[in-house]
């Protein structure tokens, strides 16, 4: 019976050859669209779950209670990870670890520039990162460092025999390998080669004993049963049992859910990450439903033609359910085809998709993916198949041989439906794709009250750390370098910030948070930021480290009328007067809104140089910066980043999502209008002696096209109609995550609807003008 229903299928596709195609194609498509997804899906679900310990480790997250707000951050104090290791018997292991930094190791001359940060002792015993030796030891000495074997390949030219070697860091300290990790995985969001001890850290930095300070982070193993929202109510106030000015809660997160959930807003978890997961995965869905819907209406549509097939094997005693499984096993057989090509086709595009998502999936057929592989088949076989095959052996089997069964009003009807679900997901695409890229348009564009272009920006270290100024001095001497000047920031981002500021009417219990940037000389021209009054800090004015520098934002919560002179005491006993009022910029995404910020010159502590050179020849310039600086600090690698670059990469994931669903637009408007040209080409068909009366007639080849192209066209409209408050709806809810974004233009939503109006002709106007040309003496002959 199975060879029986494999032969008959075979002819079928090679009778019908042209709905074959068209399927075939559609299901492709649709196919590659939703296992390119789901592969990015999977990678995304599957970050930082690779670890040992996964269903037992926690980050310790901070709520910072404000005036109006609570921030959530995952900094807390230095001391916290020890402490809670100590005090709670429900946490097995506990680690603190600092901010990854690139550092230069040496051995010799040989210079290696890598990524490293400092851990606490426990860390190997938290994280599964391949640790070869004892991870109760490798960082119990506060001169050990723990290298991976990529780093100790570079190093040494071998990953063997390593411990128990010397490494120079940052030219100005000796550390002894202790150990060597296997490496950080993909699917890890943290990325580092190298990790010291946080006490190193501690001795260097005392500030990080302080329980008011927060900088590092906390990971927690519990011990096996323990139960986590009974440990994060028990740490809840912590920090306020030790310091009694604390305004912090503590709470802790499952660590690898932190991923994918990692917005708060006002102290409630609000998304993440996950959002995008969710919006591909209905995407891939829709996507695959169009790609059905034309299986569906193309088989219905081409019923008539096999009802007599249908109607002698009930009539030789065939079975409703022989019946439905035959084409059922069309279904089947057709998507098996599709999937093989399908991934050919994934194979091939993997490269492009992982350039795009900046992601490094492998076509990996593990048994997972093969068990996925086989309910994709099966439930798009089922779910193509199932409408046809209920339907076809549905049919009266006398009144099918007796030729009494035609098109019905239902069968018409249900047609039309799919069409018109099919174009309202099409025009939903669209929209989204439109608005989408209007809004990475306007936040790439946009300014941000400071010129961010022809900008480099590049760590202090070695000699550069030990005078900074004379450096800039020389620095400002390379020919094409227009200015430069320090900054203890970045401008990406919220690094460095306190409530310690007070002046005269501020409320005493208000808690209010102001972004602090320690600047040098030099530091608003070379930015070009707008000082709207007073003045910048000058190096004739020998007090200027006493003085203190607001952007607009700061002075509205202060609400001076008369800013300049006005005292301000910062962290208790530091007395500085305002000397000037900065044009607010942003400094953090435009998800955010424009937060205080204040400037005290002081140049020992920062730790960035900001460098603007001259538009055009960066290439020669850059070579001479870097032959510069190689002189001025041997031994240390010039590793510069442009900050118009980096200040972009914090629209990374909508960027994604931009380039993403341009591509699944297309797809699905292509899909869809595949549909349309399969239904128009069998209408065509099935009304060519109508065609062929009509222009014996008199008609002209335009009416002819208007006739058949407009039942298609009012389709449409009607999916256009549905689609637009719907897209508007949802568009909507995605531009809210902008604190900074486009007004919703009407002509955006015609623009869509042009748009797919003209795609929609396109698909049925070559088979309207194909019909319309055709000789009608050949049409009526053809009875």
């Amino acid at each position: 019976m199975f060879k029986h229903n494999l032969l008959l299928t075979l002819r079928s596709f090679k009778r019908f050859k042209s709905s074959f195609l068209i399927n075939l194609v559609g299901l492709t498509a649709g196919l590659v669209c939703t296992l390119l997804i789901y592969l990015w899906v999977m990678d995304e679900l599957n970050m930082n779950r690779f670890h040992e310990k996964n269903d037992r480790l926690y980050r310790v997250m901070e709520h910072q209670h404000y005036a109006d707000d609570i921030m959530t951050t995952t900094s807390t104090p230095g001391l916290l990870a020890e402490t809670l290791k100590n005090e709670i018997p429900e946490i097995e292991h506990a680690a603190t670890t600092t901010w990854v930094n690139s550092n230069t190791l040496s051995i010799g001359e040989h210079n290696v520039k890598a990524d490293g940060f400092y851990v606490g002792p426990d860390f190997f015993n938290l994280f599964s990162f391949g640790l070869h030796e004892n991870p109760d030891v490798v960082l119990k000495n506060k001169n050990s460092i723990v290298i991976s074997e990529s780093l100790a390949n570079q190093l040494f030219g071998t990953k063997d025999n390593v411990v128990g070697k010397v490494v120079e860091y940052e030219h100005d300290e000796e550390f002894i390998v202790s150990g060597v990790f296997e490496g950080t995985p993909r699917h890890s969001s943290i990325q580092f080669d190298f990790v010291l001890s946080f006490e190193k850290f501690k001795d260097d930095n005392s500030w990080v004993t302080n329980w008011g300070n927060n900088g590092p982070s906390t990971y927690i193993t519990l011990v096996k049963g323990a139960n986590a929202e009974d440990v994060s109510n028990k740490i809840t106030n912590f920090i306020k049992e030790r310091d009694e000015d604390s305004h912090i809660t503590l709470f802790i997160r499952k660590y690898s859910d932190l991923y994918l959930y990692g917005n708060y807003v006002n102290g409630k978890q609000d998304g993440g990450r996950i959002e995008y997961v969710q919006l591909f995965s209905l995407v891939a869905i829709f996507i695959l439903v169009i790609a059905c819907i034309n299986f569906m209406n193309l088989s219905t549509a081409r019923a008539t033609r096999r009802m007599k097939e249908v109607g002698i094997k009930k009539a030789v005693g065939a079975k409703r359910s022989g019946i439905i499984l035959q084409y059922l096993s069309e279904s089947v057989l057709i998507t098996f085809f599709s999937l093989l090509l399908s991934l050919f086709f994934i194979w091939l595009l993997l490269p492009q998709f992982n350039d795009i998502t900046n992601k490094q999936i492998e076509l990996d057929f593990n048994t997972s993916f093969l068990f996925s592989l086989f309910g994709v088949l099966a439930l798009t076989g089922l779910l193509a198949g199932s409408y046809p095959a209920l339907y076809l052996s549905g049919f009266n089997t006398v009144r099918i041989l007796k030729g009494e069964i035609k098109g019905s009003l239902g069968e018409l009807w249900s047609r039309k439906g799919l069409v018109v679900f099919q174009f309202t997901l099409s025009v939903i695409l669209i929209v989204s794709v439109i608005v989408i890229y209007k809004q990475i348009q306007f936040v790439q564009n946009k300014n941000l009250g400071y010129n961010n272009e022809n900008i480099i920006y590049f760590g202090i270290e070695g000699q550069v750390k030990d005078n900074t100024e004379t450096f800039l001095n020389e620095l400002k001497k390379v020919p094409g370098v227009l200015n430069a000047s320090n900054i203890g920031h970045s401008l990406i981002g919220r690094q460095n910030n306190t409530s310690g500021l007070e002046w005269e009417g501020k409320n005493p219990d208000d808690l209010i948070l102001f972004e602090n940037m320690r600047v040098g000389y030099d530091f608003f021209e070379t930015m070009d930021m707008e000082i709207i009054q007073g003045r910048g800090f000058a190096k004739n004015m020998a007090a200027d480290s006493t003085k203190i520098m607001i952007n607009e934002t700061a002075l509205d919560i202060m609400g001076f009328e008369n800013p300049i002179g006005q005292i301000i005491t910062l962290w208790g006993d530091n007395k500085m007067e305002i000397i000037g009022i900065v044009k607010d910029f942003h400094y953090q995404s435009l998800h955010s809104e424009v937060e205080p910020a204040f400037f005290i010159l002081d140049s020992k502590n920062t730790w960035t140089i900001m460098t603007r050179i001259e538009a055009g020849n960066q290439k020669e310039i850059l070579e001479s910066i870097s032959s510069f600086y190689s002189d001025y600090n041997p031994g240390f690698v010039f590793d510069y980043q442009f900050l118009d670059e980096r200040f972009q990469r914090q629209y990374a994931a909508e960027e994604r999502v931009a380039s993403l669903s341009q591509y699944f637009a297309i797809l699905a408007i292509l899909i869809s209008c595949l549909g349309l040209f399969g239904l128009a080409a069998f209408t065509a068909e099935r009304r060519i002696k109508e065609i062929g009366i009509r222009k014996a007639l008199g008609s002209s080849a335009t009416n002819i096209i208007l006739l058949l192209s407009g039942d298609f066209t009012k389709l449409v409209l009607l999916a256009i109609a549905i689609a637009l408050p719907i897209s508007y709806y949802l568009i909507s809810i995605w531009l809210e995550r902008f604190a900074f974004r486009i007004e919703l233009s009407y002509w955006l939503f015609i623009l869509a609807a042009v748009v797919s109006i003209i795609i929609a002709w396109l698909a049925v106007g070559s088979q309207a003008i194909k019909a319309a040309n055709v000789n009608p003496a050949k049409c009526l002959r053809s009875e």
